[in-house]
């Protein structure tokens, strides 16, 4: 699963992104993992190759931004045009639309419910302007109040079946009086003996002489991984 954050102002530094923490916990709690992100400036022609390689890969794809009624907003056209298909007001966002602006409605408002052809409508509980899916690309707005709980009922409703809560634990070892280059081969021996793990190595960026290292996977194999860690820690030293 990734994420794809869209945006100029995320990549000149107008905005700091808060999609991605704000992301980690809610996969995590549902035993799901981010495993890629990208992001992307308001650049209509690498929007479009960047959703044409994900969708070409098959995998789950979060995407948040640029699905407004501005000309900046780009990405429900770069969307159809990375899967080949027009681009139409889609019925239920229309209802939705209607419902929320009422007699304020105008042309410029329907356009945020043009979406490509043969995608379903994510709903939002904020303002009832809805997102979209297709395949299993899901398309939010950038504001993370609307976007974060719309994400959270896609995962919920299309994915609870991949969903294992307590199935993947991580436990962290900070060494100290150490650097990574001696750790190397005693991390690729317990890789070896778990692959099943996934190990991270973060050396102190203050330049402190600390190791941290974090395994992550199944309960069992994440204790078991910890005590076989730190008795090849004792035969290093020895």
């Amino acid at each position: 699963m990734g994420l794809v954050l869209i945006g100029d102002e995320l990549l000149n530094g107008r905005k700091q992104d808060a999609h991605l923490p704000a992301m980690i916990p809610r996969f995590a709690q549902r035993g799901l993992q981010i495993d890629w992100v990208r992001v992307v400036g308001d650049d209509p022609e690498l929007i479009t190759q960047t959703l044409r390689d994900s969708l070409t890969c098959g995998d789950i794809a979060f995407c948040f931004g640029g699905i407004g009624a501005t000309p900046d907003d780009l990405t429900r056209q770069c969307a159809a045009a990375a899967l080949g298909v027009k681009i139409q007001l889609h019925p239920q966002a229309e209802v939705e639309i209607r419902a929320q602006l009422g007699e304020r409605l105008n042309a410029n408002h329907l356009r945020m419910g043009e979406f490509p052809l043969g995608c379903r409508i994510i709903p939002n509980p904020v303002n009832r302007i809805p997102g979209f899916s297709i395949r299993d690309h899901h398309f939010v707005p950038g504001f993370p109040r609307m976007a974060w709980p719309m994400i959270e009922w896609v995962m919920d409703h299309d994915y609870a079946h991949l969903q294992s809560p307590g199935q993947q634990v991580s436990q962290t070892l900070l060494l100290a009086d150490t650097s990574e280059g001696p750790l190397i081969p005693l991390m690729e021996q317990l890789l070896a003996e778990y692959p099943q793990l996934r190990l991270a190595c973060l050396p102190d960026a203050d330049g402190r002489h600390e190791v941290e290292l974090s395994l992550k996977g199944p309960p069992d194999s994440v204790v078991m991984g910890m005590n076989r860690l730190r008795e090849l820690l004792i035969e290093l030293k020895s």
